[in-house]
């Protein structure tokens, strides 16, 4: 994969005409990541920001103790750390590969410099940050407001839009999702099964029907999961 063809994922980029790409790709750097790499510490300096190619990146906040809260979960044609663009600060959280990677690197000075030549690319990172806000308010939502299975419900729904239907693949290890979803792999995984159990869903292995979309809907909405 060369730069150009990578920056061409990048939904960020969605609408640039080629001479654009081509400028962007010319200040990117490619960079391979195995899976479970730091790719930045909460707090290192925020020189840039990254895009993902190819893989999954988890974005999170730890505490001193190592307890951790994932906040998003990046796949390919998203964007992470665009902060960097607009202070000369730090990173506010930490991020890490969950899958083998290939993501893209735009030094701050550069990007900004190409921001304030191309209006076009500007409205689309403000796109991009309102973008931002609208998850961070849900994620705020779900974790204080909901229970796990209205949590899970949420997640599982937005996994059949982003893989487009009604059979789903779990594209990370459970105890991640459980950490995104503010709560243990334990916890997790006896809903899964209560779900099974009342016919929600049917599972074998990461694979996962999703059997009665109107409850799930409900319970995303929620509505109480009760035994």
């Amino acid at each position: 994969m060369d730069l150009i063809e990578a920056a061409n994922i990048v939904t960020l980029f969605h609408g640039l005409p080629r001479a654009q790409l081509e400028a962007l790709a010319s200040i990117a750097v490619l960079k391979r990541a195995p899976r479970g790499q730091e790719i930045f510490q909460h707090g290192d300096p925020a020189d840039g920001f990254y895009a993902v190619a190819q893989g999954k990146v988890k974005v999170f906040r730890a505490n001193p103790l190592g307890k951790e809260q994932i906040l998003h979960v990046f796949g390919p044609g998203e964007s992470f750390g665009e902060i960097a663009v607009f202070e000369r600060g730090e990173f506010p959280a930490g991020a890490q590969t969950l899958a083998d990677s290939i993501l893209l690197f735009f030094p701050r000075k550069a990007f900004s410099e190409a921001i304030r030549k191309d209006p076009e690319l500007a409205m689309n990172m403000m796109a991009l940050l309102a973008t931002r806000l609208r998850q961070l308010v849900r994620k705020v939502e779900e974790i204080g407001l909901k229970e796990v299975p209205g949590r899970l419900a949420a997640y599982l729904l937005a996994l059949g839009q982003e893989q487009g239907g009604a059979d789903i693949r779990l594209d990370i290890p459970k105890g991640q999702i459980a950490l995104s979803l503010g709560t243990i792999q334990e916890t997790l995984s006896r809903t899964l099964k209560r779900f099974a159990e009342r016919g929600l869903i049917r599972m074998k292995g990461r694979d996962v029907a999703l059997l009665d979309l109107d409850w799930l809907e409900r319970l995303a909405q929620g509505e109480r999961f009760e035994d």
